[in-house]
């Protein structure tokens, strides 16, 4: 184990030295001023998760995202608690906060009444999602409520006010979809409704996202469509998680990650190297923006930016800029 250790330290270093030498070829100033970055946290289920979150958010609010996302629970289950978590972050974090907002099985009225919420918090932000069933809800649930559809969710919001708003996209299709023509179908009714940008569910095959990235320009969607990262904190539970929303994960990474989570270390290091690759990856093929899942931890996700040279944004006075 220490001669595997050694040889993923090994392999981290010269990732980074890689990617340093790339940043230092390339004729833009800083890389950060080209990509941006977003993270998502998800509410904190008692006291002790919401000291540990606080945490996270010190550590990542040095690396100044253009904005962080806080989840909503399926059906309302867990709107009070989101509402104090969103509470929480826009008081402890100094970037913007978009909430997530569900409409599954919800009337107008309970819709309304969540998004005025988050106004009075000062959210200008919204991720706009249908949200999943609740435990042992049966599936009658999706055919009640005023807004069956995420595009009506959408909808909404919008005639509301001048909001930014995300949505969801399924690069591998979603789970209850018949193809991915589908979903790109309702990516464009989601558009068409007033959606500013579209998030993806995490993804491992970069391919199978640029594909979808180039069959959705071309049907139509002009919205940025922004790949979802999710640094691999636990490969056991992120297999489990997968296979609950139709994320693949490739034969390769089953193999490279088996047995590591009894190896925390070496783990880690083979998680941060594989995101950042993937990262690299996504912005050579024109990626202006990564949405990084945290699961509210900070290590993983500030080791990747930092190996990617997505710190804080230079500050440049116009000097300088004249000189670039």
């Amino acid at each position: 184990m220490k001669e595997m250790t050694g040889s993923f330290r090994l392999n981290l270093q010269e990732t980074f030295e890689r990617l340093r030498r790339r940043r230092e070829r390339s004729p833009v100033v800083s890389i950060r001023e080209r990509v941006a970055m977003s993270f998502e946290f998800f509410p904190p289920r008692d006291e002790a998760a919401a000291h540990r979150l606080d945490r996270t958010l010190q550590a990542l609010a040095r690396l100044e995202p253009d904005f962080v996302s806080m989840t909503y629970g399926a059906g309302g289950s867990s709107r009070e608690r989101s509402t104090r978590a969103v509470a929480r972050v826009a008081k402890l974090f100094p970037r913007p906060v978009a909430a997530h907002l569900t409409c599954i099985g919800s009337s107008r009225a309970e819709i309304d009444s969540a998004l005025d919420e988050f106004v009075d918090l000062g959210v200008r932000r919204f991720v706009a999602l249908r949200g999943d069933l609740p435990a042992g809800a049966d599936r009658g649930l999706l055919d009640r409520g005023d807004c069956r559809h995420s595009y009506e969710l959408v909808s909404a919001i919008r005639r509301r006010g001048d909001f930014e708003i995300n949505v969801g996209a399924y690069p591998e299709k979603h789970p209850e979809s018949a193809d991915i023509r589908q979903d790109i179908d309702a990516l464009l009714a989601k558009q068409d409704a007033g959606a500013n940008r579209a998030i993806t569910q995490f993804f491992f095959d970069t391919d199978k996202f640029l594909r979808f990235r180039d069959q959705a320009v071309a049907a139509g969607v002009r919205m940025p469509i922004v790949p979802g990262v999710l640094p691999i904190h636990n490969f056991d539970g992120t297999r489990r998680f997968a296979s609950t929303c139709g994320a693949g994960i490739p034969s390769w990474m089953l193999e490279l990650f088996e047995g590591l989570d009894d190896a925390p270390e070496v783990r880690d290091m083979v998680a941060t190297t594989v995101a950042t690759e993937q990262c690299a990856r996504l912005i050579e093929h024109g990626v202006e923006h990564l949405h990084f899942y945290t699961l509210n931890r900070s290590e993983l996700t500030t080791a990747i930016c930092d190996i990617l040279g997505l710190g804080p944004r230079r500050r440049a006075d116009s000097r300088s800029l004249k000189r670039a």
